[in-house]
């Protein structure tokens, strides 16, 4: 009887064929690290956005979220809140002040998307003790056309001079424009003042023509 023998492959030490190179291994990432991973992904966002928001210099602050009329009760819906980088010479009022300025009264027009200050407000009683509303007419080309309810103006009444006489010094005085008429056929526009009360006088009694000038919010 024949018997064939066959010879197995060579096996190595570590069960397998030398001649089949070992896998290569792919690294199983532990679901701890996975987790420490995201946990510190996260926190470093929060950190990052913790930095931002204590390095941004603006500061939220009160403005007009539409008109009010000098005389009226400022009421929750008239406020906004918009975020500024104030200057020295800018007067606001803060977001934590918002409870305490609801129910108090304009003092002067108040106009929509300009910031509130806390000259602005003042009792019920309009006009303000010390002051008065007066109008004048105002000659096309006299008035910025900029000019809108609750700007402040430098009011200039320039006095007619006589034949051969010195000019005189023009009345001058610090308003708020309380109101804006539609100009006439002539031209005129009329125009209400809130001012303190001595200037009133003064730019009342004054003969000439008026100019107003437009100052800025720091004026």
């Amino acid at each position: 009887m024949a018997v064939s023998l066959t010879r197995a492959p060579a096996t190595a030490a570590n069960g397998r064929s030398p001649s089949t190179p070992p896998p290569v291994g792919v690294r199983r990432r532990s679901p701890r690290n996975v987790v420490l991973g995201l946990v510190l992904a996260i926190a470093c966002s929060l950190l990052f956005a913790g930095t931002a928001l204590r390095t941004d210099p603006a500061t939220p602050v009160l403005a007009l979220a539409r008109d009010v009329g000098a005389g009226q009760t400022i009421r929750d819906p008239d406020l906004k809140v918009v975020r500024i980088v104030p200057g020295d010479a800018v007067q606001v009022v803060g977001e934590s002040q918002r409870k305490t300025v609801v129910g108090r009264t304009a003092a002067v027009p108040l106009v929509a998307g300009s910031l509130l200050s806390p000259g602005q407000m003042g009792g019920s009683a309009f006009p303000p003790v010390g002051q008065s509303v007066i109008a004048v007419g105002v000659k096309a080309g006299k008035a910025p056309a900029g000019m809108t309810v609750g700007s402040r103006v430098t009011v200039l009444v320039v006095r007619p001079t006589g034949n051969g006489s010195a000019p005189e010094q023009p009345v001058r005085a610090s308003a708020s424009v309380f109101a804006i008429e539609v100009p006439d056929a002539a031209g005129l526009t009329a125009v209400s003042l809130l001012l303190s009360s001595d200037a009133a006088l003064q730019v009342s009694v004054a003969s000439g023509d008026v100019s107003l000038i437009l100052q800025g919010s720091g004026g």
